[in-house]
């Protein structure tokens, strides 16, 4: 495939890469010849990632990372440029939620939401900018959700950091452009995987998609010609209930 050659040699962080859409993105981006960098703060979900990625001969490297903390987000991208000489994608999937009404939230899960799903990818990109800069191109790609165009009850940290994160990636987009890297919000609708199917049993799957869908979503963005670039691409299951 032409995709699997444009690509071919790049080299990928992903975020959130040990399980769920991210360990999808991680398979879609390796078998197109990206080597894959499973960054993930649960480190039995990357070494299996890595190990399964692996075996089937696609390009992988193992990442424990935790987000939220500067000194660890600036050691992986140093180590990464160290051992390849560059970086070209980093796609921001990592994220966590809690669905509680808001007097039942607490200020530290509050916090918490907001770091991993903004505060994270603030790290991330700010300092994957520097390499990306230095190399004169580069692509971030920021996860958001439908829970960036609109809201339901129970989720508002969620929520809050979503609509933060779609407006960071709009923001970026236009800082980052003078400087050759693209900037794109993968806008998501429900899947089925665990951050889904774990916390809401009685969900019906048949209203969500496959995460490999929406990683082919991430791949096509990353295969555009170097004159293009999509700000913003929303992906959905055909019986999507969290949006018109």
């Amino acid at each position: 495939m032409a995709a699997a050659r444009e690509l071919e040699g790049k080299v990928a962080v992903i975020t959130g890469g040990g399980r769920g859409l991210g360990e999808a993105i991680v398979r879609e981006l390796a078998a197109a010849g990206v080597t894959a960098i499973v960054a993930d703060i649960r480190p039995e979900l990357v070494e299996s990632v890595v190990k399964s990625v692996r075996e089937a001969g696609l390009p992988v490297r193992a990442a424990v990372l935790d987000v939220t903390d500067e000194a660890a987000v600036i050691r992986m991208i140093d180590d990464v440029w160290g051992e390849f000489g560059r970086l070209d994608f980093l796609i921001n999937n990592a994220a966590v939620d809690m669905t509680l009404p808001i007097e039942e939230i607490s200020t530290r899960d509050w916090e918490r939401i907001m770091k991993v799903n903004l505060y994270g990818p603030f790290l991330t990109s700010k300092f994957a900018m520097v390499k990306m800069k230095e190399q004169g191109r580069g692509h971030i790609v920021n996860i958001a959700s439908t829970a960036a165009k609109r809201t339901w009850a129970n989720a508002s940290a969620y929520h809050a950091s979503k609509w933060g994160l779609l407006g960071f990636s709009h923001a970026l987009h236009a800082e980052a452009r003078p400087n050759n890297i693209k900037l794109t919000a993968v806008v998501s609708g429900g899947m089925k995987t665990p951050f889904l199917l774990d916390r809401f049993p009685d969900i019906d799957p048949n209203n969500l998609q496959d995460p490999v869908n929406v990683a082919r979503t991430v791949r096509f963005v990353l295969s555009q010609p170097d004159g293009t670039v999509i700000p913003e691409v929303m992906v959905l299951p055909m019986r999507e209930t969290s949006w018109p």
